[in-house]
């Protein structure tokens, strides 16, 4: 508690960009690799394949304005992951390095100006395990950053791809945990309209990971593994009595799962970024209300403006709701348990 009267507020899904950009799209001459152009002091454009990806707020990289805004709104603590779009997972191993190196080293940035405010997560190559095990290690041990951000899916590989288990076990033995965040929606053509990508396809991406952790051994084969899911694990609360469903029906397509994908999935974690009481009621009875952290996707519109407003204007009980707006980031960072 900060002062006695609400708990310490710890956003655990927040997204920067590096202060310093690195042109590698000029540089390798592949318009693939995402380009920022200024707009003024306070925003900047980025594109990607040539076309308008979004217009980002300096709050992405300058530390100073970003905890102006923290302290408005009440946050005492951002868990840092870069913007998905820099994951460049579609890259030579060697340049996505590259890129991982030049994103770390500008979240160390940010975290060293205010260590007390902010956690640094890294991002990691992670189409060449042996890259990703020494970036890894290189952005904590050097760099002293406290978790790592992946996509769904590396470049339509699943996460239960055997090439990527040395890389969750390398992050489970340093103790850290390791935010999914959606990315690369392979269906992402058919969801143009409505923007459905953000509204459908990165719920149902995120579910698919989630399955591909669940009953590809992933878990079981990296013990220590502290999982967060972005976006209250997108679709999976909703269907996890239909996977069940399947894990019972067809015993030969169980993968590595000895236990019901249910069973398992209490040892997931997800943010609090679901919309309203009703959804995040049924992710807290499939995963656990220990199992919940504060999430907003700041500073991006789509998220929650006002931190923690779902929890805070639900009718949880108080301990339930110092739980998901404090106390559980302390645990998913650390894996003491509470």
């Amino acid at each position: 508690m900060t002062d006695g009267a609400r708990p310490e507020l710890v956003d655990c899904h927040t997204h920067v960009l590096p202060r310093r950009w690195l042109d590698l799209a000029e540089r390798y001459g592949d318009d693939r690799w995402p380009v920022r152009r200024a707009v003024d002091d306070c925003s900047a454009d980025l594109f990607v394949g040539g076309k308008h990806f979004r217009t980002v707020p300096h709050t992405c990289w300058d530390p100073s304005a970003r905890i102006e805004q923290m302290d408005a709104t009440g946050v005492d603590k951002q868990w840092l992951s870069v913007t998905p779009v820099m994951f460049s997972y579609w890259a030579p191993a060697r340049h996505c390095a590259e890129m991982a190196r030049h994103i770390n080293d500008g979240i160390a940035e940010m975290t060293h100006h205010a260590p007390d405010r902010f956690v640094g997560l890294a991002t990691l190559p992670m189409g060449d395990p042996d890259l990703a095990i020494e970036e890894l290690t290189r952005a904590v041990g050097e760099l002293g950053l406290g978790g790592v951000e992946i996509g769904t899916n590396i470049a339509g590989q699943e996460l239960d791809d055997p090439l990527f288990l040395p890389v969750f076990e390398a992050i489970a033995e340093l103790n850290l945990p390791v935010l999914v965040h959606p990315w690369d929606v392979r269906s992402a053509d058919r969801l143009a309209r409505y923007n459905a990508m953000y509204t459908v396809g990165m719920p149902t991406e995120t579910a698919y990971a989630a399955l591909a952790l669940l009953q590809g051994g992933v878990l079981g084969a990296a013990p220590g593994l502290r999982v967060l899911l972005a976006h209250g694990a997108g679709a999976l609360a909703w269907l996890l009595p239909r996977i069940d469903r399947g894990w019972a029906t067809w015993p030969d397509r169980r993968g590595g799962a000895t236990e019901p994908p249910g069973t398992i999935a209490r040892r997931l974690w997800a943010d609090s970024l679901v919309g309203d009481e009703a959804n995040i009621r049924l992710v807290g009875r499939r995963l656990g209300w220990d199992r919940i952290v504060l999430g907003t996707d700041y500073p991006f519109p789509f998220g929650e403006e006002h931190p923690g407003a779902v929890v805070h204007e639900s009718s949880l009980d108080t301990d339930t709701k110092t739980a998901v707006l404090s106390a559980n980031a302390s645990a998913l960072l650390t894996g003491a348990s509470r």
